[in-house]
């Protein structure tokens, strides 16, 4: 009989150690399969919160959906089968939850193609320094289009994003500059987007640059300098117009025989292009001249005595 009682309670030992088993290896594997369907999303470190540039804008998906709607309802009206919806999910889609210095250019991908539309050929105006002389520009000549003219420029236009691995997915107080990390969700979508814009210019193609930089009006650095100008295609682009634009009264640090825009013409030649330099181009000159009209250098013609 205690040998029965003895090996029962062996039994009992066996069952219960093989169930403690059970249960450690049913959790370990609930740990690695947790871990496996969170990678990418839970990389995260104390500093991810606190960047140094301003975070999500408030109300994103309503600015976002409106600037859409608006501009395929009452300015292009032709882009009316554009989904803004669906452009609205892919950009989320692009940032919500994921790491904002991991991000790609896969990432982006589907807003690229959802949101692209024709850019008419002779009406391309890129910008370097120049961002609100050149939206000035175009507002008042609808002959011209910048980036922030066509729907994924205007749509994002002094807007700005970025996730957080950790709920809600998205970082309302602060996003990374580019300083901090590259591939942060502003830059990469502007470098798309700069790079498809280029590839779509045809025709005449403007360039306005600023003659008052001390550094120089062309900047190898700058998105023109490094992306846009690598883009063109010169079996599309028949002339690239150079408009170097001095600031009224402003220093007039270079001209078109200067150092940084004759290292601009040799690229563009290297690339085959016709180029045309001009300073400041009248009809953008006149409108600098709005807000300075008594000025010396805004005078039509001088009193002969």
């Amino acid at each position: 009989m205690p040998l029965q009682q003895g090996s029962a309670r062996t039994r009992q030992r066996t069952v219960l150690l093989v169930g403690i088993v059970v249960l450690l290896a049913a959790l370990v594997l609930a740990v690695v399969l947790a871990s496996l369907l969170t990678h990418g999303r839970h990389e995260i470190s104390p500093q991810m919160l606190k960047w140094k540039d301003r975070g999500t804008t408030k109300n994103l998906q309503e600015v976002i959906l409106g600037r859409c709607y608006n501009y395929i309802t009452a300015q292009y009206p032709e882009l009316g089968d554009k989904d803004c919806l669906k452009i609205w999910e892919s950009l989320k889609d692009a940032f919500i939850y994921k790491n904002p210095c991991n991000i790609t250019a896969e990432d982006y991908q589907p807003l690229m193609e959802l949101a692209s539309h024709p850019i008419p050929c002779n009406k391309s105006l890129f910008w370097s320094k120049t961002g609100d002389l050149a939206h000035r520009f175009t507002k008042s000549n609808q002959n011209f289009l910048t980036l922030e003219d066509t729907l994924l420029g205007y749509m994002a236009d002094r807007v700005s994003w970025c996730g957080d691995p950790s709920a809600p997915g998205i970082n309302y107080e602060s996003c990374p500059k580019r300083n901090e990390c590259e591939s942060n969700p502003g830059s990469v979508f502007w470098k798309m987007a700069s790079k498809m814009f280029a590839e779509a210019a045809c025709g005449v193609v403007q360039v306005m640059l600023n003659g008052s930089v001390e550094a120089g009006a062309f900047r190898s650095s700058s998105i023109f300098g490094s992306i846009e100008v690598f883009n063109l295609n010169p079996d599309k682009v028949s002339e690239v117009h150079i408009w170097l634009m001095q600031d009224i009264g402003g220093p007039q640090s270079e001209s078109c025989s200067g150092h940084s825009i004759q290292r601009l013409i040799s690229i563009l030649e290297e690339r085959n292009f016709k180029i045309i330099c001009e300073d400041n181009y009248r009809p953008v000159q006149l409108l600098q001249c709005v807000h300075n009209p008594d000025h010396t250098d805004c005078r039509l013609c001088t009193n002969s005595t």
